[in-house]
């Protein structure tokens, strides 16, 4: 019997979340066991799945590869913030870990309703301030922001977390405007990534003046000839990533964004069970309540958001 749309879109939904989960063990594991730049690790992440992407599409779709001109400068920006926010969740997951980074990557729910109400003219509304409270709160506790020494200890981690969730809405933002200029998800997808692997490339041959780059031109290479080492790269950019966002982008066009962004908000659950289980890592009690602070906060969020009414069709 064929699946429902909206099945459809759940189950795809649900796949990325579970892809998504996974990119983080297969980052701490290459800066953890092999040591390797957080910044050199990104650019190698994006340009696998370029390397990935192309011959999918020469294979089953050319037209994919293609796009208009006008689109490139928005493109180029996208793959800005896209190179950013790779590149400071290398260095969060490496300096953070696996769990605590992902969980951090959803401040920016709270970051993208408060540039919603300062901007966009949206609504904040009574249950959305006490969750952006939630959210920013359980932020707060679980990067260790509250205190002193967790900023003398680890300045670079708790920074960079941060941001990742100030980057990561940037990113949504711009995927919302990208809907509105008929470019195909996965066209969007191939051209982002490949710009920001040349941003990437860029901060790596900046000779280490860009914390967690390259001192050198040969760290590019830092795996060397390890089997492993590239086997787990070339995973990490071929299957979680390329899978996380594509699963992702056929939810969008199955679901509403709202009920697709509620799904997948479950990859930090699913992030902690994997980084008990396969690196042994585990959340301090007040980790664990600032967690669950966060996720409550998230929730309420895009609860409201789905509460909100659709707005009514213009008369011709």
């Amino acid at each position: 019997m064929a699946m429902s749309r909206s099945a459809q879109g759940y189950s795809a939904a649900l796949a990325s979340a579970v892809f998504l989960s996974t990119t983080s063990i297969f980052i701490r594991h290459l800066v953890t066991d092999f040591d390797m730049p957080p910044l050199v690790l990104a650019f190698w992440r994006n340009a696998i799945v370029v390397a990935t992407l192309i011959p999918v599409m020469l294979l089953f779709n050319r037209k994919l590869l293609r796009v208009g001109r006008t689109h490139i400068p928005f493109l180029t920006v996208f793959g800005l913030m896209l190179a950013g926010f790779n590149g400071l969740w290398a260095i969060s997951v490496a300096q953070n870990g696996a769990a605590v980074a992902t969980v951090m990557v959803y401040c920016s729910v709270a970051y993208t309703a408060i540039l919603g109400w300062k901007f966009l003219g949206e609504s904040l509304g009574t249950l959305k301030f006490g969750a952006i409270i939630l959210c920013l709160g359980g932020c707060a506790l679980i990067s260790g922001a509250l205190s002193a020494s967790a900023w003398q200890s680890n300045l670079l981690g708790v920074v960079a977390g941060l941001l990742t969730g100030l980057c990561y809405t940037a990113y949504s933002l711009m995927g919302r405007v990208t809907s509105n200029r008929a470019i195909s998800p996965w066209t969007t997808l191939l051209y982002i990534f490949a710009f920001a692997g040349m941003f990437l490339l860029l901060a790596n041959l900046s000779g280490g003046l860009i914390p967690g780059s390259a001192a050198t031109p040969a760290d590019l290479f830092w795996l060397g000839r390890s089997i492993e080492g590239w086997t787990v790269m070339i995973l990490l950019g071929a299957i979680p990533t390329v899978g996380g966002y594509g699963f992702y982008n056929v939810s969008l066009t199955l679901l509403d964004a709202s009920v697709a962004n509620i799904i997948v908000s479950l990859e930090p659950l699913f992030t902690a069970v994997f980084a008990f289980a396969l690196l042994g890592e585990t959340l301090a009690p007040v980790q664990i309540l600032g967690s669950a602070l966060l996720l409550s906060g998230v929730a309420a969020i895009k609860l409201a958001d789905l509460r909100r009414p659709m707005p009514l069709p213009q008369e011709a």
